[in-house]
């Protein structure tokens, strides 16, 4: 009996095509690897960025002492604080990849922020930061490309920005390291939308330092972005902006 080649063909080709998405998987499992962990508080730019030599201080004498000035109560927390070069901000969102056979977590941060924070008494009166949006780098320079072109137009829109509304009472001077749990509410600004966004927040002095972290719910539709799926990659409707930033008496 005759082999009718003709009807074996289409079943080569279909379990061709299968052995080549499996390794399309595959190297895409293995490219993108396990996403950084969430920012927490006391999270440094230097040391989310993976540099194990990073520190705090660079003489742990200096840092003793600072501990030692604030626990002491020579350090007044009344008055204007600057964010310095350790903060880190950036975004976190789900991709996932084919219809949902295998989903990551896409990160892109950077250091590059500016900000400031007013506490009278033992209330945070005024607080704003703004990143420079260019400046936000993830493990996938196309995914850089098109978060700070078509999505968030960093030429048009150099910045994101969130501003505090409300004073963030934090009832009492914390001691040194104690982490306080508070809700922040402000406007947070992406492109040429505004939002009001409310969200937990974790604070604490530590040193001569004031720390704060947290993570901000983003609906991409809020700030009138177009959900940037494509053909291979599904991005979800929604992801999170999130920081660790540090301050220091201004001055």
């Amino acid at each position: 009996m005759a082999t009718n080649n003709n009807a074996a063909a289409p079943v080569v080709v279909l379990i061709g095509l299968l052995i080549g998405l499996l390794v399309v998987i595959g190297g895409f499992l293995l490219l993108r690897g396990d996403a950084p962990d969430e920012l927490a508080i006391g999270d440094r730019a230097d040391e989310v960025a993976g540099d194990d030599d990073a520190t705090a201080v660079d003489d742990p004498a200096d840092a003793e002492a600072a501990v030692d000035e604030a626990v002491s109560g020579e350090i007044d927390i009344v008055g204007a604080w600057t964010l310095t070069a350790d903060s880190v901000a950036g975004y976190r969102v789900v991709e996932d990849f084919i219809g949902g056979v295998a989903d990551f977590e896409a990160v892109g941060r950077t250091s590059t922020i500016e900000g400031e924070l007013t506490i009278e008494d033992t209330s945070v009166t005024e607080a704003s930061f703004s990143v420079d949006v260019a400046s936000i780098t993830s493990d996938d320079p196309r995914r850089d490309g098109q978060f700070t072109g078509p999505i968030l137009m960093a030429n048009e829109f150099p910045t994101a920005d969130f501003v505090l509304v409300s004073p963030i009472d934090l009832g009492e001077v914390p001691d040194d390291g104690e982490v306080v749990n508070v809700d922040a509410t402000g406007e947070l600004t992406l492109r040429d939308f505004t939002v009001e966004v409310t969200f937990p927040l974790m604070a604490t002095l530590e040193g001569a330092e004031v720390q704060v972290a947290g993570a901000v719910p983003v609906v991409f539709a809020d700030f009138g972005i177009d959900n940037p799926s494509n053909a291979f990659v599904s991005v979800r409707d929604e992801g999170v902006v999130e920081f660790s930033l540090f301050f220091e008496m201004a001055g």
